[in-house]
Parts: structure tokens; sequence; C-alpha cells
């Protein structure tokens, strides 16, 4: 059992402004009781990185004191941008 708690966040939403499968910005979903209501497309691009925050590791790259990161969604007019925070569990 992961001893973090992974929440993401869309931050905004590049190009168009308007996401095609209705995401906006401040939607807020919890991973992963959430992971089906982000789109398959999304989900895919930002996985590896929900993992690496659950699982308590870092990218040198990461905000935050590595408890933070950005990405988007792999839509070139209209990228989401997914913002991810991990919180320790509190036992």
């Amino acid at each position: 059992m992961s001893t973090f708690k992974v929440t993401i966040e869309i931050s905004d939403i590049l190009g168009e402004g308007k996401c095609p499968l209705g995401h906006t910005v401040g939607e807020t979903f919890h991973y992963p009781e959430d992971r089906g209501n982000i789109c398959a497309a999304a989900f895919n691009s930002i996985y590896h990185y929900i993992r690496v925050l659950e699982s308590g590791g870092t990218y040198p790259f990461f905000e935050d004191d590595g408890n933070t990161h950005k990405a988007c969604c792999p839509d070139y007019k209209r990228p989401v941008v997914f913002k991810m925070t991990r919180k320790a569990i509190s036992q």
C-alpha cells in the first residue's frame, strides 16, 4: 500500500482554451478513485508521473521539493495542463 495520495488538478487549458471532452480548469481528481473520469489519452500521458509521485519517487524537474509536477495531454491544439501533487497519508 502506498504511503502517498496523489491529487490531480486541471490548472490550465492552452491553445484554443477548451477541452473537446469537457474538462475544465479547476477540475480535481483523486488517484486512483477518479482515474476513469480523466480522458484516456490524457491519463496515458500523465500516468507514469502519478506512479512516481505515489511511490515516493521524484525526478529533478519536479517542483515543490519533488511533491508536484505539471504535464499536458497530447492534444496539440488545446493541451490540458494537469498539476499532480502528492501528500503523505496519515497513519
